[in-house]
């Protein structure tokens, strides 16, 4: 698992980085969070990228949030 961090929530979490080798790059996605895919010249430089692009994608989600958005559990069933 992948600890990221968000140092001014005071909190972290822990994924999973789907990780290959392609064209002599290292190419990876966190299995549990869709879209978030990223890349490095090392292991340790793709580990450090995908960290920055699910912070990204947070710092994204969070700023786009309608100010009347509201919340509602929602079940749904995959067959």
């Amino acid at each position: 698992m992948l600890p990221i961090d968000r140092p001014s929530w005071g909190m972290e979490r822990h994924f999973t980085l789907e990780y290959w080798v392609d064209d002599g790059w290292y190419v990876g996605k966190l299995k549990e969070v869709p879209g978030v895919f990223s890349q490095g010249e090392t292991l340790e430089e793709l580990e450090e990228n995908i960290k920055d692009a699910y912070k990204e994608t947070l710092d994204e989600e969070l700023t786009s949030a309608h100010p009347n958005s509201k919340t509602k559990d929602l079940m749904v069933e995959i067959l």
